[in-house]
């Protein structure tokens, strides 16, 4: 049997499409492709690759990239983890299931933090939400069809 094509939408590939992006490597490789994108680049959020790196799963390797460096590839699933994202997502040509499934953006909630370690427990939170929902995955996507 194939892997399922996915693809992480947000804004700006940097915090939550690479944390799930991640995720998914660490959790579902062995049945899920996974790529991430934004429909802006942003760069990776270093808040993000640490506390993925407490986690134990390195995202140093992965890239803030267009949702345009992928029209190549035959998506099966869509899901974007951002509103933005969510109301801006192009229609995708081929058969590519577009699913929402939000996040709180991490630089937001952590907006009013004093500390570096109020950032860090924002974006942990978002991280192990993710980290949650991943743990969902192939049975998620099947459910939402």
């Amino acid at each position: 049997m194939s892997k399922i094509k996915l693809l992480f939408l947000c804004t700006g590939n940097s915090c939550r499409s690479q944390m799930a992006e991640g995720w998914v490597h660490a959790l579902k490789s062995d049945v899920i492709d996974v790529y991430s994108a934004g429909i802006e680049t942003h760069g990776l959020n270093p808040y993000a690759v640490k506390v993925m790196a407490e986690a134990g799963v390195d995202i140093t390797n992965q890239k803030s990239q267009l949702l345009s460096e992928f029209d190549d590839i035959n998506f099966d699933y869509v899901i974007t983890v951002c509103g933005h994202a969510h109301e801006t997502c192009p229609m995708f040509p081929r058969h590519a299931k577009v699913i929402h499934k939000g996040f709180v953006d991490p630089p937001k909630l952590v907006a009013d933090a004093q500390t570096e370690e109020e950032k860090l427990v924002g974006f942990r939170t978002v991280r192990d939400q993710i980290k949650e929902f991943v743990k969902t995955l192939p049975e998620f996507l099947t459910e939402s069809e």
